[in-house]
């Protein structure tokens, strides 16, 4: 029996979830980037013996288009999986009810989902320092739960949160960028999950392939990528309101 953790992570806080909770399996864990535009993802091919998380970032309320056709490439058969979005304090909306669509098209068998907060990625000040050790008993909890369930083995049809059609999402209108700082060392454009800074000139961003997904400014060696002061005044006014207050981690059975 193998044991799967598959995420999309651009800057580490999804990653922190679903750390947390593969840790309640005290076993060694096969790691997915879907990060990796190079991956060849049909390799992977988990069978029904094997056990599963799934961990996608909610973006604008939906699950991030390149994650989910990198995971429709995984050749499951019938895997038991855990579902888990993670959101920057505001909501996730849809994106829990498309990644479960999208992992029982793969094959996967979903058998629990959760929602978690993580901080958030363009404006930290919005869920800062989460999952903390609050979050993280309660991750564990969830596990208990999970493993609970599996145990009494009620067959059920696991239901999630979200409507169909999906919330429309075109992305952000804001992109990070390089400043003069930029030493051109190529880290982000290598990094970079749908390629969209190039390698001969990384302190370039091709617009219109980003996904703002913040993973450049992330790992800069020298912080030279970013947004700009009024970028960060505009992102921060409009989610000042959603993002207030501690949002819940929440589970599905």
């Amino acid at each position: 029996m193998t044991k799967y953790k598959i995420m999309f992570s651009p800057t580490g806080g999804t990653k922190k979830v679903l750390d947390i909770m593969t840790d309640y399996w005290n076993d060694d864990v096969v790691e997915i980037d879907l990060c990796d535009p190079n991956f060849d993802f049909s390799s992977v091919k988990p069978g029904p013996e094997d056990s599963v998380m799934i961990a996608v970032p909610s973006f604008g309320g939906r699950a991030p288009e390149c994650a989910m056709e990198r995971l429709s490439q995984i050749q499951a058969d019938k895997t038991p999986t855990v579902l888990i979005t993670v959101y920057g304090n505001r909501a996730y909306e849809d994106t829990l009810l498309e990644l479960k669509t999208t992992a029982e098209k793969a094959g996967f068998m979903p058998l629990a989902a959760v929602a978690a907060v993580a901080q958030h990625s363009i404006v930290p000040k919005f869920g800062e320092g989460r999952p903390d050790a609050e979050d993280r008993k309660e991750l564990l909890d969830f596990c208990e739960k999970i493993q609970a369930a599996r145990i009494i083995g009620i067959p059920h049809f696991l239901k999630v949160p979200g409507t169909y059609p999906y919330k429309e999402f075109k992305g952000l209108s804001f992109h990070p960028a390089a400043g003069k700082e930029c030493t051109k060392c190529g880290l982000c454009a290598r990094s970079c999950p749908v390629g969209a800074i190039p390698e001969d000139d990384p302190s370039q961003t091709d617009r219109k392939a980003c996904i703002t997904c913040m993973r450049c400014v992330s790992i800069c060696p020298v912080q030279a990528r970013g947004l700009s002061r009024l970028e960060k005044f505009v992102a921060e006014t409009g989610l000042k309101k959603a993002c207030s207050g501690r949002k819940p981690n929440e589970l599905f059975l």
